[in-house]
């Protein structure tokens, strides 16, 4: 890699423009080039964000020689098929989440990063969240006893979109789970693994897609419960129960700034405030990787992604959610 990494962005939502912001925070980016299928789009957000190149296709995005590094950001009814674009286009791929819509796309696209020899890791920020991070330390040090009980949920109001929109949109492989529901799931298994057993309970918007569902995962010593929806707002507050003391994370506990810990009724309150939007700590996984020469995140590695999404087509499954064109 060069000293300056050069990235390029696919895929210019909201997320997108947060990302780039984040993406000048960090020492040793630069933007070299942004894709839209809307090249006027693509010139408006290179102009926004100081991008060198804007280009009105993904193809041509990877096949710039100058491009090292690709954030994938399109909708994740995509990300399979842009993921192994990038990656036979010889691009190293930092991939939104989820990387595919199902564990068989998710291992396409690990199989092609490892025949080719380049970095992939999916973009669960949360996991590089400084606050998690800590949390997740102090778990595992065992300092509080063994974790017992986790409740982790996200939800917002979102049934008056568009239902040709992603978020309602059986096509794109829209409802709660995959697009939000992921982070609590994720933050189950980075806390206690893959459960033994789960039960599940959904409700289904008239779209077809998932609108809300609640889960319960066993494990040997500990029972997680899990939330996520479209229906209604939720406090979005994280509790991990240890024996000895519990851990809250601040809502929105996804991109927490903040954690309690309580420990025989005294509370101490950790203060960690995001640098920009919070994507800069995946970003700086990234560049750390690529400058060690990995190929992955011991974060967040390759069989991280493939055991989490085989549990989601687990949950999915129970639950009877489908996409169209799945096979």
């Amino acid at each position: 890699m060069s000293v300056t990494t050069a990235w390029g962005i696919v895929g210019l939502g909201n997320i997108a423009g947060k990302f780039a912001s984040d993406l000048a925070l960090v020492p040793g980016t630069r933007l070299r080039a942004v894709a839209s299928r809307d090249v006027h789009k693509a010139r408006s957000f290179s102009e926004e964000f100081g991008a060198e190149q804007a280009y009105g296709s993904y193809a041509a995005l990877f096949a710039d020689p100058e491009v090292e590094v690709v954030y994938i950001a399109s909708p994740h009814s995509f990300h399979r098929e842009h993921t192994l674009a990038a990656l036979q286009a010889g691009k190293h791929v930092l991939c939104e989440k989820p990387m595919g819509i199902n564990s068989r796309e998710v291992k396409q696209v690990l199989d092609l990063a490892g025949k080719k020899g380049l970095f992939l890791m999916e973009a669960l920020w949360s996991r590089f969240n400084p606050s998690i991070r800590e949390v997740y330390q102090l778990v595992r040090t065992g300092d509080l006893g063994p974790l017992s009980y986790l409740r982790a949920d996200f939800a917002f109001p979102a049934l008056d979109r568009d239902p040709l929109g992603r978020l309602l949109n059986p096509a794109l492989a829209g409802g709660s789970l995959l697009d939000i529901g992921i982070y609590p799931v994720f933050l189950a298994y980075l806390l206690l693994g893959v459960p033994g057993d789960f039960k599940v309970l959904a409700h289904f918007h008239g779209s077809g897609v998932e609108k809300q569902i609640a889960l319960l995962f066993d494990y040997p010593e500990a029972i997680a419960v899990l939330y996520s929806g479209f229906s209604s707002r939720s406090e979005m507050k994280a509790e991990i129960s240890c024996r000895d003391g519990s851990i809250f994370l601040s809502p929105r506990w996804h991109r927490a700034e903040s954690y309690t810990v309580e420990r025989e009724g005294e509370m101490s309150h950790i203060e960690l405030p995001l640098k920009g939007s919070g994507y800069t700590y995946e970003i700086e996984e990234v560049q750390s990787c690529l400058k060690e020469g990995k190929v992955q995140s011991d974060l967040w590695s390759w069989e991280d992604s493939r055991a989490l999404h085989d549990l989601l087509d687990k949950i999915r499954q129970s639950a009877g959610i489908a996409f169209p064109g799945e096979s």
